[in-house]
């Protein structure tokens, strides 16, 4: 598996998974700071890449299009910082790698997460 960091997350989760053993890039090293999320989808599905990202708007593109890639993960948290939720991050990858690998909705909630698998 390897991961997309959006734009609102720190540039910081990319080392933060590395030393877990996870494959990541952050946007800002791949593209436009300010690109819309339709091409950041666009271009995690062609290149084989699960989104971690803070924002909701990635689970309504996989609703109204009915996509089964690339797979989301949301990190639905005040606090965002790898220091405070990474470990809960890099624990629920590793649960759900399969369904991840398959096409899936991933949350990660401070006191949950929940899981859908693609399409939703």
């Amino acid at each position: 598996m390897k991961l997309l960091v959006d734009m609102n997350l720190s540039p910081r989760w990319v080392n933060l998974l590395a030393d877990a053993g996870i494959g990541a890039a952050h946007w800002s090293t791949l593209g436009a700071a300010n690109a819309p999320d339709s091409e950041i989808m666009a271009y995690a599905r062609t290149n084989g890449y699960v989104v971690l990202t803070h924002d909701l708007d990635f689970s309504a593109i996989l609703a109204a299009t009915h996509g089964d890639k690339p797979s989301v993960v949301q990190i639905r948290a005040e606090d965002v910082s790898p220091d405070v939720i990474g470990k809960s991050v890099i624990d629920t990858l590793r649960q759900t790698t399969a369904e991840l690998d398959e096409g899936a909705l991933v949350t990660i909630d401070p006191g949950r997460t929940r899981l859908r698998l693609l399409p939703l």
